[in-house]
């Protein structure tokens, strides 16, 4: 996506943290704003495999000399992790402008009764006790310059909640909660929140949630034309290059066969 000079001029040496940027829509976000500032960017990198992390690194300099990264290993799921590492992240780092809180999982289609305690916790300790975590450590870096980004990524789930899906979609509501809430108390702040609400977007997170399954994963997007993490990557780049002034406060995004979480069109086998 081509965002122009004026997007460039502003993003251009930025420092952008992204989490959960091994794969998928994180991975594709760090080489959306690389694409978008040619290479004129800092990215802090994490997700918990490193190994993943290591080529994408390799790639974007090997592409992008002039780009700065870090990588490190984290778990948004293990909270107490979440101050160390931050305290590994080198000092021309430190001063981050945009936060990309893209970690996220769903676990199983089980309904209420049948659902493993552990799936639970887990969904939750990422979804929402880490997301919040990790923007509590993070927002005193932007409130002291009052300036900077918060871009947390939510789901057509967190609006439109449905059968085999109660706590992936439970999660995704109390993050809505916690974006609009911080929106609210940020009001008379330069610092703006972003929430990016996809539709159905093809990548690893259905075979994370059919627990490795790939051939039930590939059955989701049967007969469909799904969005892939490119097309949320180019939003949340666009979001945070508007003018300051400019917050794209709710991005709800479809593919062009989906109306709402249960509402899609399969084409005919």
């Amino acid at each position: 996506m081509s965002y122009g000079r004026s997007a460039l001029t502003r993003l251009a040496n930025k420092t952008v943290f992204i989490t959960g940027a091994s794969a998928g829509i994180g991975r594709a976000t760090a080489w959306e704003y690389a694409h978008a500032t040619e290479g004129q960017i800092k990215l802090i990198l994490s997700a918990r495999r490193v190994e993943n992390l290591k080529d994408l690194q390799d790639e974007l300099n090997s592409k992008y000399p002039s780009i700065k990264t870090f990588i490190g290993k984290l778990d948004v799921s293990q909270k107490d992790s979440i101050t160390p590492f931050l305290k590994t992240i080198p000092e021309e780092f430190k001063d981050i402008d945009i936060l990309v809180n893209n970690a996220g999982k769903a676990l199983g289609n089980a309904q209420v009764g049948s659902i493993e305690t552990k799936d639970i916790d887990e969904i939750f300790q990422t979804n929402v006790i880490g997301l919040i975590s990790i923007t509590q450590a993070i927002l005193p870096i932007f409130k002291a310059k009052n300036a900077g980004d918060i871009v947390n990524l939510g789901s057509i789930a967190g609006k439109d909640p449905y059968p085999g899906g109660s706590i992936y979609c439970a999660s995704k509501f109390a993050l809505r909660a916690f974006t609009e809430s911080l929106r609210k108390e940020l009001i008379n702040t330069k610092i703006r929140v972003i929430e990016v609400q996809p539709g159905a977007v093809e990548t690893e997170f259905s075979i994370v949630r059919n627990y490795g399954d790939k051939s039930k994963a590939d059955k989701v997007y049967e007969g469909r034309e799904p969005l892939i993490a490119e097309d949320i990557a180019e939003l949340i780049v666009f979001s945070t290059s508007r003018k300051q002034n400019t917050v794209l406060a709710e991005l709800l995004v479809f593919p062009s066969d989906q109306a709402s979480a249960s509402h899609v069109y399969k084409k005919p086998q």
